[in-house]
């Protein structure tokens, strides 16, 4: 059995906060874990994508949470978010620690109806698609082993190449799926977000639009957000394309990987970079397989930026060393895939080539960043196609992908 890795912060949380919500796309493992911590704990369970208890916690959700037992866990609380605010009420008159368990498919704190918030009562956890680590039983910390004094570490058969992991993507029922079964799974999975989380979130009734929205996302995965150029070639309003946008967002299906912005004494490009959530529905969503990735050079080296943006992701939800992660660009056009920045301002560059390459001048915009941020700049890695660990200079690496699976050392 798969075990996921925020499955400790998840009883860490409830073991002194009142609340935890546990966030992330459909089919992503929320409902599996809950289930889990309720066992365990012998709490009740409620999911409202049962009619039943969906029409009772709508009706009245502070007489729905005023007679729950204690600890309770409530599965999809999207579609009521007036059960927040009732919660919030609960927890107020008893600040016991383990009392509900909430998850959703959507981020509720961006809910248009949720009036009040839980901060302070309250931790959230994403819950992304399955990292590789969980996949092939790893424990990884990449993040916490560059933040490290140690130089960075390859795993012995450690998932050389991408191309599969890439196009299979993370979640768990398409792990046991195989060619047109996993295209059959997707096809389903894009067909129950738009009939049951877009329409029941905003109402949307032009759903034929979004599927093609989502196509040209994914050709763009990885690029900057341009969305002059996606409203003409999406053949939609400005206002029509943000307010899609926003609700994909809100659903995990996509995010906006932010600019790094700090003083540099130069100008800084602050566009965001497009992401999708999972690489393997990007390919479902571009037909492409394998061959077609190895095939295509270009359309390779912008999934393979956005699957290292979502494994790092993944892992920052665990990590022993808590980060943001941005992008970098200047004026000048010198770029660095990944910026991660720890809580005491230290940075980690992080650059990706999809090829065993490695060129001297690829570590210009590292060499310079080094430069500018003196002691705060820790190290640069080049992740790439290889084989072997090798330094270029002080506190610069080119390393294989499969270092991202090696765990942390502090």
């Amino acid at each position: 059995m798969i075990q996921r890795h925020i499955s400790g912060n998840l009883d860490e949380s409830l073991a002194d906060t009142p609340v935890a919500l546990l966030t992330g796309a459909r089919q992503t493992g929320k409902t599996t874990l809950a289930m889990e911590w309720a066992g365990r704990r012998k709490a009740r369970y409620f999911t409202l994508d049962e009619a039943a208890t969906l029409a009772g916690a709508a009706s009245d959700p502070q007489g729905f949470i005023e007679n729950l037992e204690q600890p309770a866990v409530i599965d999809e609380v999207q579609k009521v978010p007036a059960l927040l605010p009732a919660i919030k009420l609960r927890v107020d008159r008893d600040r016991r620690p383990g009392m509900f368990l909430l998850t959703g498919s959507a981020n509720v704190l961006t809910l248009p109806k949720v009036s009040e918030s839980l901060a302070g009562r309250m931790e959230i956890h994403r819950l992304w698609p399955l990292s590789q680590g969980e996949i092939h039983g790893r424990h990884e910390d990449f993040i916490a082993t560059a933040f490290s004094k140690r130089p960075p570490r390859a795993v012995s058969n450690g998932l050389i190449p991408l191309a599969r992991p890439i196009t299979v993507g993370g979640y768990p029922e398409v792990q046991k799926r195989k060619g047109n079964r996993s295209a059959a799974w997707f096809g389903s999975y894009i067909s129950a977000l738009l009939q049951r989380d877009v329409r029941d979130l905003a109402h949307v009734e032009r759903l034929t639009s979004i599927p093609n929205l989502l196509t040209l996302l994914a050709t763009r995965s990885a690029c900057l957000l341009n969305t002059s150029d996606l409203t003409r070639d999406a053949r939609i309003a400005n206002s029509t394309l943000k307010r899609y946008l926003s609700l994909l967002e809100m659903i995990f299906i996509a995010y906006r990987l932010p600019a790094w912005s700090v003083n540099l004494g130069k100008r800084l490009v602050k566009a965001p970079k497009l992401m999708l959530c999972d690489t393997g529905l990007a390919c479902h969503l571009l037909g492409a397989d394998e061959n077609r990735l190895n095939g295509d050079a270009t359309l390779k080296g912008r999934l393979t930026e956005n699957f290292i943006s979502n494994e790092l992701h993944k892992q920052a939800t665990w990590s022993a060393v808590s980060v943001r992660i941005f992008h970098f660009r200047s004026a000048s056009a010198q770029e660095i895939d990944f910026i991660l920045e720890d809580t005491r301002g230290r940075v980690v560059a992080i650059e990706v080539k999809a090829s065993h390459t490695v060129r001297p001048e690829d570590f210009h915009p590292m060499r310079a960043l080094a430069e500018s941020l003196k002691s705060r700049f820790i190290r640069g890695i080049l992740l790439h196609d290889g084989r072997q660990v090798i330094p270029h200079g002080a506190n610069l690496w080119s390393a294989p992908f499969s270092c991202l699976w090696s765990a942390g050392e502090s």
